[in-house]
């Protein structure tokens, strides 16, 4: 019987201190995943996000600079997702193929740009809830054990405020030695083309 599949994915880095420890974490679990990442930060990290993609790994659109997409102009809004765009794929010489809009509060003239892009919108199934007074190792720890096959799992490399990357990290490598056990295997995010 062939694992079920579960896609994790990690927002708002790269972070220069936490993104390299989730690397060092999933590649010692031989796993790979979803990097959504914010257009500035990637301009301020480049050989990060080198890493990240020679790794094996996606990276997808987190916009430009994480703005709450309720709070400002339509233009505006559509240039965030341009700009962090084209931050990546002038970093990466590739374009992102996802989209996902920060705090996850979906507009219509952001997933419109996304779409222009050639990029597709994704959500999650599960969070981590790795951020904020929640975000606790062992609270962590209980979440991740609810993932089932199919889910898109949210998880943050970047620290980004509030986020618990250092929380996160003290629990991820057991919940990646575990999945093997529950049936379920780690992989990339399909993309609308990979189905054609």
């Amino acid at each position: 019987m062939s694992a079920e599949r579960v896609y994790l994915t990690f927002d708002d880095g790269p972070d220069p201190e936490w993104t390299p420890r989730v690397l060092d974490v999933l590649a010692q679990a031989g796993v790979h995943a979803t990097f959504f990442a914010i257009g500035e930060k990637a301009q301020r990290s480049p050989d990060l996000m080198q890493r990240i993609h020679a790794a094996g790994h996606a990276v997808g659109n987190h916009t430009f600079s994480h703005r709450h997409p309720w709070f400002m102009s339509q233009q505006t809004a559509r240039a965030q997702v341009r700009d962090g765009a084209k931050a990546l794929s002038d970093v990466l010489g590739v374009a992102p193929r996802f989209y996902r809009p920060p705090h996850g509060r979906q507009r219509a003239c952001m997933s419109d740009e996304a779409q222009r892009c050639g990029e597709q919108t994704v959500l999650w199934d599960v969070s981590a809830v790795d951020w904020g007074p929640l975000g606790a190792a062992d609270g962590i720890g209980k979440r991740l054990d609810a993932v089932k096959g199919g889910d898109i799992v949210l998880m943050h490399d970047g620290r980004n405020q509030h986020n618990r990357p250092d929380q996160l990290i003290q629990v991820l490598p057991l919940f990646l030695r575990q999945l093997a056990d529950r049936g379920l295997h780690a992989t990339l995010l399909p993309s609308q083309s990979d189905s054609r």
